[in-house]
């Protein structure tokens, strides 16, 4: 979804399936917030950029809370797209004045794009760990290293404890292998948790994070991420019961409340 200044794009098709976008602005300064759902959003965008232009906006600010192509970040093989870097191109070509994005995958797409602001999580997270910490029963779960490297300052915050997963992944089909919870481990019998990291797809991380959590005595688990896919319905984390929340923003997920997943935040 595409907006300019608050107000949805009016986008529709010719028979022949090209795009009739129609916009009138009689601003200088304006501001488009994407909220990522396919690759054809690419083209509205550089359309409606040029279109601005063109029509004398001097100063054109993008929110793109979901950084599309983030988790390709690297290539270890010369058959893979190094697509994030070409995105990021794509985005610098149009040479918007900022680019607001919400907890990025990683440090490479904050480097590769310009003009980057990082909105970070952390009033989320404290705002929901008033909700779900109200007991004082709750610990927080980071599930790899890069997670606990980026949120465990939460932790300190709040002076909760924390444990973190140390995951084996197969690079070249995304599977998880296995995961094994380090850090405090004798504090989770009989906590309750929140795991928090910034993506989930189909949940296989959190499913296996879960599962080692409740071997190891833990209570009620609850996930928030900063960006669900809508895919998250096709894999067995929700299915399993393991999770009881599931804390979000709208950056990517189209879905709303349904089931134990709780739209927290919308951009």
């Amino acid at each position: 979804m595409i907006r300019i200044d608050n107000k949805e794009i009016d986008l529709k098709h010719f028979p022949d399936g090209t795009m009739l976008i129609k916009h009138l602005s009689d601003c200088e300064n304006t501001k488009i917030t994407w909220l990522y759902d396919n690759d054809e959003e690419y083209m509205v965008i550089y359309f409606l950029v040029k279109h601005l232009r063109t029509h004398g906006v001097k100063r054109i600010e993008l929110l793109m809370p979901y950084i599309p192509n983030a988790r390709m970040d690297r290539v270890k093989n010369s058959d893979e797209v190094f697509t994030l870097k070409y995105f990021a191109e794509f985005i610098n070509d149009l040479k918007f004045d900022t680019v607001e994005v919400i907890d990025p995958h990683s440090n490479v797409s904050t480097a590769l794009i310009d003009n980057i602001s990082i909105i970070e999580p952390t009033d989320i997270i404290l705002h929901l760990l008033e909700i779900v910490n109200s007991d004082g029963n709750t610990i927080l779960f980071f599930p790899d290293e890069g997670a606990m490297k980026r949120y465990s300052h939460i932790a300190s915050k709040c002076d909760i404890p924390y444990v973190f997963g140390m995951k084996n992944r197969d690079w070249r089909t995304g599977e998880i292998l296995g995961l094994e919870v380090l850090g405090e481990t004798d504090v989770v019998p009989g906590k309750n948790i929140l795991i928090i990291d910034d993506i989930c797809s189909r949940g296989g991380t959190f499913l296996h994070s879960a599962k080692a959590l409740k071997d190891m005595g833990a209570a009620d688990i609850d996930l928030y991420v900063s960006h669900l896919e809508n895919a998250v319905w096709e894999g067995d984390m929700i299915k399993s019961g393991l999770v009881r929340n599931v804390y979000t923003t709208n950056s990517i997920y189209r879905f709303q409340d349904k089931g134990p997943v709780r739209v927290v935040k919308e951009y």
